[in-house]
């Protein structure tokens, strides 16, 4: 992949579900390619919903130890956005131009912000832009 490209939540979550081995598959080569290409992002809320997901709806739970390791390993290198001032006004702006949650506009700014030219979830119309971001939903 040449562009930079923004991974949501459920592409995590799908990665370590192995009751959908389909989507599974595909989360598994979207993540390797985040790592191989150096392309791939997520932000501080991803981290945040994974964790949740992964404790409280995993069987069974995710362990401390998993989750450690999850964190240094997978999300520590891909983790370029953070939590800001501007990160909100923008997802304050975008809530309101595009009628999103309050947490997809979140998601959305935070690939914006990092520059990604895709933002790969499931979450989100197929195809729709904002501005040089475009949505691909890989599970399609």
């Amino acid at each position: 992949m040449s562009v930079k490209f923004f991974l949501d939540t459920n592409v995590f979550v799908y990665e370590d579900s192995p009751s959908h081995p389909a989507k599974q598959a595909i989360a598994m080569r979207l993540v390797d390619d985040a790592f191989a290409s150096g392309k791939g992002v997520v932000s501080f809320q991803v981290v945040q919903e994974f964790f949740s997901v992964a404790f409280r709806r995993f069987h069974p739970p995710m362990s401390h130890t998993e989750a450690e390791r999850k964190l240094a390993i997978t999300f520590a290198p891909l983790l370029m956005v953070h939590s800001s001032y501007s990160l909100y006004q923008h997802a304050l702006l975008l809530t309101r131009k595009y009628s999103l949650s309050w947490y997809d506009s979140l998601i959305v700014a935070a690939a914006i912000e990092a520059d990604c030219r895709i933002l790969y979830t499931e979450d989100l119309q197929h195809s729709q832009k904002f501005g040089n971001l475009q949505i691909q939903n890989p599970f399609l």
